[in-house]
């Protein structure tokens, strides 16, 4: 029988992608009806390496993507909201979750793909509620996964024809080591080791494939999902690269132990079959969920080593911004307001540095465009808007607190203060975005309006400076000071302003640039404006 090998290759690609179209929308759509929380998930509840397994796991079965929790967890551990050691526990736990799409796809409802398709479209198309178009999006998507399986299923049958496909299974069960890096190879391919799975249970549910050619091929599925998590560490944190490095030790390691067990394993895998009446594609599944399960009870007691060793490996700050306040601590509230309010200021200061941080690294970006000034400055901006809530909860439960004249008068200060300074974030996350733009459309802004632009930032970033420097001081003077830096800022705005009036009616800049230029302008003068409403609230002269 002759093959035609184009209609092989277009079924089974079409097939692929509307699996891996149907993962993605179907994790998007459950991450969505879960809330945009995820991250404090794996904050609040990643408390040791058992929890982080356990929140891994959750997560990943939220998002379907074991990669995508990856990427969360090393923002995390890059934020200082997460140990390393905390990290390892999840990345185990994001491996086993992995796994519950290959159990979905063991269920093989494919003849009710279609159907399901259709239940899921009508949710989304007829129903305005965002909640019920979530649930739709996920029934969309099931479906989906078993109509691409399907697709892809169909188009390999043809293959238990071919001799030289059979020859190469054969190849594939009498060496193993072979059967990994065909795993690794197509899982690097495809990005996707939810995908490879998929391909694998369709293989061996064809009868194309012996389980023991099969086992190996999945172990290289396991390590061909590391790929992902190195590429996305290139260039990146420390963070990343540790949280990408215990990534690939995991995982080869696991394959490495499983492959040396290879046949006793298979004769487990066997035997589950028959004993439990699996299909095929189940088969697969056990398998897999086996392998990952074990491996992390194999090697949860080796997380201190491993962070130990990563850390050696790849040497460095792992904390780029730490998120996490350092100073309220609750025992002082009831025992001492006022020691509670100078724990808040302390922290207040710590936010506000943060505030000077983000102007630094917001000017830098205009000068270099260097994305990882822009990375910096959207970390401190987060960072600034979690101290900002924890800071004013704190500062809530001091004032149920009974307190003196004075300290009421502080506390009212410092609110004031933290307000002030979370919208100094908002101004140079608003300036960042501007320097995107101008990156982004390649507006070319004149020699002489980076001249303003420099005088104004410079002038912007001692004002705040020194305004914080008031307050960590209590220093009228110094606040004084500040009123007079702030005028100087808006006389600068005003003067800025029209000279930039004067570049565009002698063509010396464009429209585009033009906009980026005032608008930069504009959110400096708002930053001096917060600058001089934390020096007035020192001197008592704010309304």
């Amino acid at each position: 029988m002759e093959m035609n090998w184009q209609e092989i290759l277009l079924t089974f690609i079409g097939g692929l992608g509307i699996f891996l179209f149907s993962i993605k929308y179907m994790g998007d759509a459950l991450q969505k009806a879960a809330g945009d929380k995820l991250r404090e998930i794996l904050d609040r509840f990643t408390t040791n390496p058992f929890m982080g397994v356990l929140v891994g796991i959750i997560v990943t079965i939220l998002i379907q993507s074991s990669s995508g929790t990856t990427v969360i967890v090393v923002g995390l551990v890059s934020a200082g909201f997460m140990t390393l050691r905390q990290a390892i526990g999840v990345i185990m736990g994001a491996n086993i979750g992995t796994t519950v799409t290959a159990f979905i796809i063991g269920l093989d409802v494919g003849a009710y793909s279609l159907p399901i398709m259709a239940a899921g479209a009508f949710l989304i198309f007829f129903f305005k509620k965002n909640q019920i178009q979530n649930i739709g999006q996920v029934i969309f998507g099931f479906g989906g996964l078993f109509f691409g399986m399907d697709t892809m299923s169909g188009a390999m049958k043809p293959l238990r024809e071919l001799p030289a496909f059979i020859d190469w299974t054969v190849n594939l069960s009498e060496f193993p080591i072979l059967g990994v890096a065909v795993g690794t190879l197509v899982t690097f391919i495809v990005q996707s080791s939810s995908g490879t799975v998929a391909i694998l249970q369709g293989l061996y549910a064809e009868g194309l494939l012996d389980l023991d050619a099969a086992l190996p091929v999945l172990f290289g599925d396991n390590i061909g999902t590391t790929v992902t998590a190195i590429l996305a560490a290139l260039g990146a944190s420390v963070a990343a690269r540790r949280a990408a490095a215990v990534h690939v030790l995991f995982n080869v390691i696991g394959s490495v132990i499983f492959i040396i067990l290879l046949v006793p394993f298979t004769a487990y895998v066997e035997w589950l079959a028959i004993t439990l009446g699996l299909d095929p594609k189940m088969e697969i599944a056990f398998a897999h969920g086996t392998f990952n399960v074990a491996n992390t009870i194999i090697q949860f007691p080796l997380i201190g080593l491993w962070a130990y060793l990563v850390t050696k490996l790849i040497p460095g700050d792992e904390v780029t911004v730490e998120f996490k306040p350092k100073h309220l601590d609750l025992h002082f509230i009831e025992q001492s307001p006022s020691i509670a309010l100078g724990q808040a200021k302390e922290e207040i200061l710590r936010m506000g540095q943060y505030s000077v941080q983000g102007l630094q690294e917001t000017f830098e970006y205009l000068k270099t465009k260097n994305t990882k000034n822009a990375e910096t400055g959207y970390q401190l901006e987060d960072a600034i808007n979690n101290l900002d809530s924890k800071i004013t909860d704190y500062l809530v439960l001091i004032s149920a607190e009974s307190i003196s004249s004075a300290d009421s008068t502080r506390h009212t200060v410092l609110m004031e203060t933290v307000r002030d300074i979370e919208r100094i974030g908002d101004h140079f996350e608003n300036i960042i975005e501007l320097i995107d733009y101008q990156v982004n459309n390649r507006v070319n802004i004149t020699d002489d309006a980076m001249e303003d632009l420099t005088e104004m930032f410079t002038l912007t970033i001692a004002t705040v400076q020194k305004a914080l420097d008031a307050l960590d001081t209590t220093s009228h003077e110094l606040a004084r000071e500040v009123a007079e830096q702030e005028d100087l800022i808006d006389k600068m705005e005003r003067k800025f302003r029209k000279k930039h009036i004067l570049r565009l009616t002698e063509g010396a800049c464009s429209a585009q640039a033009g906009i980026v230029f005032v608008d930069i302008v504009s959110n400096l003068e708002r930053v001096g404006d917060h600058s001089v409403n934390i020096a007035e609230a020192i001197l008592g002269n704010r309304a």
